[in-house]
């Protein structure tokens, strides 16, 4: 081959494509693009789009802020005075209440006297029919007696322990003048009863001013969207529509102190386990069973419309208390056994006692009744001689000293009576009413339950307004995050329950209140913490293109070379036509 033809050769272009192999080229292409954009794409999008319910953001905002209830607490304090005439009867119910309202530095909570049916005649006009259905539906806080009584010098009050029910004991020369408006009885009156709810008033003050929801100021707005949150115009005047509550005395304020460390956490239900622990043998049995349903039940059954429990007992015999404890003293002079103080903190023996905090749906309470060796009984705590302590939000320990005589001796078995345990379950009911949150200044357990009532229904509706303002200010933040039908229902629920929790706590219904207020706290957190949700809160863009790049770019390359080719071969064709003509 000479050089002339090598050139040739090495200059020679392959063949032109045929019409056919260039348009079947084209098809074929073109065939790839149209899945890719009617298949493939339609495909992708449907099945990673992103479901938002639409929510009521601005009504949840509202909530949070407070702008659509103000919680109030009338509370209907009924007097009782069977030595008094009607018109007597009124007039001290009108001096009281105008001292009251003197008094008063809490407008939320405010007490309003009435006066007994028993006093309340048929013609009466004191009383309209509209006043009488509205009181109906209220719920009386306290019934006050007025009980004359001679040879007292000075007017006295006994509150009961087993019923909301408060005695006035006065001297006859006390009784309501005619031509006086105000008298020594009515201002004695509001006075205890400015003391008996001195604690309520400060714990719902508490409460609402540390509601977080109240101190919004922020601004949301999503892409596109409307201002959601705005600055808060009712956060302005927060203060002088609470009220300035004066400062609480300083043994109110201890006692507030450490209602806030023991007080356990709100849940539906509790689990309480009673377990009988004891470094001997002894006791083989006890009736723990007819105890408590006799000293323990009744509680519970009365605090059911708080929060729900289950019990379960144990025992567990030849079971020590902590090796990191000292051995118990004997004080010779007064005959007992000493436990230090300062043992109590490892007294519980962790290691060997069966304590497991995971017993049970919620929290678990943990009450022991510990039973001191012979040798060592009576056992007893340091100089104050106490045989019971409290773990704050853990439980309570009693250490029981039976008498000799319950002993047995070698050969006979004996067991702990429910008259035996009945000194521990009494402690644990106390307890148990510290744990719950009751207010200590009272001796009624019933106005301490009303109490808890109250505070529980106003805490768990803040509570469930705060998570909406959240709700709320996340689903603005993360437009990308999912939001079910589920959330968009809870969220309903919520709104329904907050409302009529608030119309119930201004109508004085307070377990009303209380009700609807658990299942709006309930319809709350379970749509902010629903699981679909939650997880695409940690699956951000970054984390798509991750996944999708190392699939679509093999696949994408391709498709986008062939079709810039066969674009620009197009191009150069057409260019080249119009140059030759």
């Amino acid at each position: 081959m000479t050089a002339t033809e090598a050139v040739a050769a090495s200059t020679r272009q392959p063949p032109p494509e045929s019409r056919e192999s260039i348009r079947v080229r084209q098809l074929v292409i073109l065939s790839f693009w149209a899945i890719v954009v009617f298949l493939g794409l339609p495909t992708w999008l449907w099945t990673t789009s992103i479901h938002r319910a639409r929510l009521p953001l601005q009504q949840m905002m509202s909530w949070a802020e407070g702008r659509l209830c103000k919680p109030s607490f009338p509370l209907q304090i009924v007097v009782e005075a069977p030595m008094l005439e009607e018109n007597d009867v009124l007039r001290v119910i009108q001096a009281t209440q105008h001292a009251l309202d003197d008094q008063n530095d809490f407008p939320l909570h405010h007490l309003r006297l009435r006066i007994g049916s028993s006093h309340v005649s048929s013609n009466s006009s004191q009383i309209d029919k509209s006043s009488e259905d509205i009181t109906q539906l209220q719920q009386e806080a306290l019934t006050i007696t007025l009980v004359p009584q001679n040879g007292l010098t000075a007017a006295r009050a006994e509150l009961q322990t087993q019923s909301a029910s408060l005695d006035i004991l006065y001297p006859p020369h006390l009784a309501p003048p005619t031509s006086s408006a105000s008298f020594p009885l009515a201002s004695f009156i509001a006075t205890q009863l400015q003391d008996l709810f001195a604690e309520e008033r400060a714990l719902i003050s508490r409460t609402v001013r540390a509601n977080p929801a109240s101190t919004s100021g922020q601004s949301a707005v999503g892409p596109g969207q409307s201002s959601v949150v705005s600055t808060n115009p009712a956060a302005g005047d927060k203060d002088q529509r609470i009220g300035n509550i004066q400062a609480p005395s300083p043994e109110l304020a201890a006692r507030l102190a450490s209602r806030t460390t023991r007080t356990l956490r709100y849940a539906p239900t509790y689990h309480i386990t009673i377990s009988l622990f004891s470094p001997s043998g002894w006791p083989s049995s006890w009736d723990i069973e007819s105890a408590i349903s006799e000293y323990l039940a009744p509680l519970l059954r009365s605090t059911s419309i708080i929060s729900g429990f289950t019990v379960d007992t144990q025992t567990q015999l030849y079971a020590r208390f902590s090796p990191s404890v000292r051995e118990p003293e004997y004080d010779a002079s007064r005959g007992v056994w000493v436990l230090r103080e300062g043992d109590l903190s490892g007294f519980i023996n962790a290691a060997e006692w069966p304590l497991s905090p995971s017993i049970g749906a919620g929290p678990t309470l943990n009450f022991i009744i510990y039973v001191p060796d012979r040798s060592t009984s009576p056992l007893v705590i340091g100089e104050s001689q106490a045989s019971s302590w409290l773990i704050p939000q853990w439980g309570g320990v009693v250490i029981l000293n039976p008498p000799f005589s319950a002993r047995p001796n070698e050969t006979q078995a004996a067991g702990l009576s429910k008259e035996d345990i009945r000194p521990a379950l009494l402690v644990f009911s106390h307890q148990l009413l510290s744990f719950l949150g009751a207010p200590q200044s009272s001796s009624s357990i019933p106005l301490q339950l009303q109490t808890l009532t109250r505070v529980r229904a106003v805490s768990l509706l803040l509570s469930a307004s705060a998570t909406m303002g959240s709700l709320a200010r996340l689903t603005v933040a993360l437009p990308s995050i999912a939001i079910p039908e589920t959330v968009s229902r809870a969220v309903d629920v919520t709104l329904e329950h907050l409302e009529k929790t608030c119309n119930a706590l201004k109508d004085g219904r307070f377990a009303t209140a209380l009700q609807n207020a658990k299942i709006a706290e309930t319809a709350a957190e379970r749509g902010f913490f629903e699981k679909s949700m939650v997880g695409q809160v940690y699956f951000p863009d970054e984390h798509k293109v991750a996944v999708y790049l190392p699939l679509l770019g093999p696949v994408g390359v391709p498709l986008i070379m062939s079709a810039l080719k066969e674009i620009r071969r197009i191009w150069t064709r057409r260019r080249s036509k119009k140059e030759i003509s």
